[in-house]
């Protein structure tokens, strides 16, 4: 790793102003008009199996997700691809973006990977948000155009990743309450507990070296690749 990319990535300062956290929050909003209600990332295919039936085999199942998955391969990726947008680094932007997309084991998670990142790349050019990107019809990562979106609106390397981390655990229990009997109370109750986790997911990320990167979670690559023939079923992954 650079200099600069350690350095944006060991702060613990989230340094964020007034006018870049409504900026945040407006980012991670699922009110923001990309479509990512529409996946589940496999979970619809956990529910369908019976691993997950209620409250805690979900806690258990998205946390696992979180620990072994994401704080290894999405959150580093976020990282770099923050410090690559911010310091104007295209090569290197377009390096971790394909890096990204390469370790999408499935097809659907690859489909909802790069079409949820087209979106958020053609709203931002709507706003008329400038971006480094320059591959306009190549295939962007969610993670390559929220780190673009994030770097645009001054919200620093941290502070994006937990945003980023906060959505995601969002969808999963928006996901967890429309497949199952699942309460609100419940899905609150979950991401309560997995709150605390997030800081310290991003320390693991923050301190993982290039060549640590990558996801070690067979039975997720699974149930995405089951969810892909899955007879009935509300989510697109």
């Amino acid at each position: 790793m650079s200099t600069a990319l350690t350095a944006a990535i060991t702060t613990t300062d989230t340094g964020l102003d007034e006018l870049a956290l409504v900026r945040l929050l407006h980012l991670v909003s699922p009110a923001l008009p990309i479509g990512a209600f529409a996946w589940s990332q496999g979970l619809e295919s956990v529910i369908d199996n019976g691993v997950a039936t209620d409250a805690d085999s979900i806690e258990r199942w998205v946390g696992g997700i979180l620990r072994h998955n994401l704080t290894h391969l999405d959150l580093p990726l976020l990282l770099r691809l923050h410090c690559c947008a911010l310091h104007q680094d295209v090569a290197a932007l377009e390096y971790w973006n394909d890096y990204a997309l390469a370790s999408r084991e499935t097809h659907e998670l690859y489909q909802e990977d790069t079409q949820l990142g087209r979106a958020l790349w053609q709203l931002l050019k709507r706003l008329e948000i400038r971006t480094h990107w320059t591959g306009t019809d190549e295939p962007i990562s969610l993670l390559t155009t929220f780190a673009e979106a994030a770097v645009h609106a001054r919200v620093p390397a941290r502070a994006t990743a937990i945003g980023w981390l906060w959505s995601w655990l969002e969808n999963q229990m928006a996901v967890a309450c429309k497949a199952l009997p699942l309460g609100q109370t419940d899905a609150q109750r979950i991401l309560q507990h997995l709150m605390p986790e997030v800081p310290a997911c991003i320390e693991r990320a923050a301190a993982l070296n290039d060549d640590e990167l990558g996801a070690s979670y067979p039975g997720f690559a699974i149930v995405c690749s089951n969810h892909e023939t899955q007879y009935s079923r509300l989510f697109r992954s």
